[in-house]
């Protein structure tokens, strides 16, 4: 077979080829390559699974579960020392806070005022070293009973049970537009008459730890009577003024702080901190020098002012105490509230032993919100979220009937607390549908329901005036502060 010619183009072409694989192969390319593709490739390893724990370790490093101190270091100075009332008001007029001052320091002048000078009350004296013992006149303490059993309420109550009384002045109480305020943003958690007569003084605390100072019969168009300011940096839990000496205000909060607002040094003192929630805050109606407030979860404290030290430390609930109260006949005698679904009166004189004596426990179906003694100190009444209002009464607290009101509030996470009124008639406690349920501790029922267009929104806490018959205080679950007169 004849072989085919090649072109000299062809041929050029295979002597190229020819003489790059000959310097290819003379680089040993191909061999480096495979051995650097070989050292490249990753072995797949099995990976193995480690088993679960079923009951996994869980290394908690707060302070408080290594029994440490707090550390307070997180905290700006402002709150760890004493601040000034000019510094913690809220508003554009710094003038309105002299105002207040002016105005709290008159009203404790004329309360002190009243008392006679002689050798058993030195006026303002005794009022600050607290020596209230020996006194029955009217207009004064003795050593276990409270002012408000001298009061002219008192004088016009004496039948504690006289619902034919307590008609009239229920039936005339109404809400008017200029009694009805807003004095600043964030849920009102506590409201507080002022207990004096003369002046109409409530005092607020909100959700975030302002504080303010409402003067219902304030005629100033600047500053319309309310005065605001912030102490607190957390959810206010308890307000406490004396009457014989409103010129120092307590506090307490959800950021662990105690406070004094002195208004005669005009600052925010601080008389206690912890690392733990202040639930609520309560005095004994003679004691100027103790405070009773409820610490973490079910831990109450007695605080002696003068001293900066407690006093007392009792493990009472298992759960968050809620409410304090003191019976007004007989102030040893305390009871609390607890959202472990009890109330338990207790009697303070066994405070020697680590154990207090408790007298009686009533148990709810479910968080008890509030337990308060009656004006006549012979009845409490309870509120709970079991839809229930216990009237706990007799010699020895043997009687404890429940009442049904509807307790519930959906998803609003409200508390409702029902009060005392003026006597042991009736027991004042809101309703969902924005109303004041009026309940009978003797019909056993709710009587009346008070009900006006002017309250904003649904009612929940509420301060009966010690000495104004038919003028209640009341807070809703918005901002809303109200005034019910007769």
């Amino acid at each position: 077979m004849v072989s085919q010619k090649l072109t000299e183009y062809e041929r050029k072409r295979l002597e190229n080829i020819k003489r790059n694989a000959e310097m290819v192969a003379a680089l040993n390319i191909h061999s480096k390559a495979a051995t650097l593709s070989a050292a490249t490739k990753r072995q797949k390893t099995k990976q193995v699974k480690k088993p679960k724990m079923e009951n996994p370790i869980v290394t908690r490093r707060s302070p408080r579960t290594r029994v440490k101190p707090p550390d307070s270091k997180g905290l700006s100075d402002k709150f760890l020392k004493p601040i000034s009332m000019i510094d913690a008001f809220i508003g554009y007029e710094k003038e309105s806070n002299q105002v207040l001052v002016d105005t709290i320091l008159s009203i404790a002048e004329e309360t002190q005022a009243g008392f006679p000078e002689n050798e058993e009350f030195n006026g303002a004296k005794d009022v600050k070293d607290g020596n209230f013992s020996g006194f029955s006149k009217k207009g004064t303490l003795d050593s276990c009973k409270s002012e408000a059993f001298e009061s002219p309420v008192k004088e016009e109550l004496d039948e504690h049970l006289d619902t034919k009384k307590s008609d009239a002045w229920l039936k005339s109480m109404d809400l008017n537009p200029e009694n009805v305020a807003w004095p600043m943003p964030g849920r009102i958690m506590e409201v507080k008459f002022f207990p004096c007569t003369g002046i109409s003084m409530i005092a607020v605390g909100n959700k975030v730890g302002n504080i303010a100072f409402l003067n219902m019969d304030s005629e100033d168009e600047i500053d319309d009577g309310i005065y605001i300011y912030g102490p607190h940096t957390g959810a206010i839990s308890g307000i406490s003024i004396q009457r014989y000496s409103m010129s120092k205000i307590y506090s307490s909060g959800h950021d662990g702080f105690i406070r004094l607002m002195d208004a005669e040094k005009e600052i925010f003192d601080v008389v206690h901190y912890c690392d733990k929630t202040i639930h609520c805050l309560s005095q004994q109606p003679n004691d100027l020098w103790s405070l009773y407030f409820s610490e973490g979860r079910g831990v109450l404290i007695e605080w002696d002012v003068r001293t900066g030290k407690s006093s007392g430390n009792w493990m009472l609930h298992e759960d968050t105490i809620n409410t304090i109260s003191f019976n007004p006949q007989n102030p040893n005698i305390m009871a609390t509230s607890s959202t472990d679904g009890t109330a338990c009166i207790w009697d303070l004189r066994s405070t020697r032993s680590r154990k207090l004596k408790t007298i009686k426990t009533v148990s709810h179906g479910r968080a008890v919100n509030s337990a308060y003694f009656s004006p006549s100190g012979t009845s409490l009444a309870t509120t709970s979220l079991d839809n229930n209002v216990g009237i706990i009464s007799g010699f020895n607290y043997e009687d404890s009937p429940m009442i049904y009101h509807d307790n519930s509030t959906g998803t609003l996470n409200l508390s409702f607390r029902g009060i005392w009124g003026w006597d042991d008639s009736c027991i004042f406690i809101g309703n969902i549908r924005k109303g004041i349920d009026v309940i009978s501790p003797v019909q056993r029922t709710s009587v009346m329901t008070l009900q006006s267009p002017q309250l904003p929104a649904i009612p929940w806490r509420f301060d009966a005036h010690p000495y104004e018959v038919g003028m209640l205080a009341v807070a809703t679950n918005g901002s809303g502060v109200c005034l019910w007169t007769p």
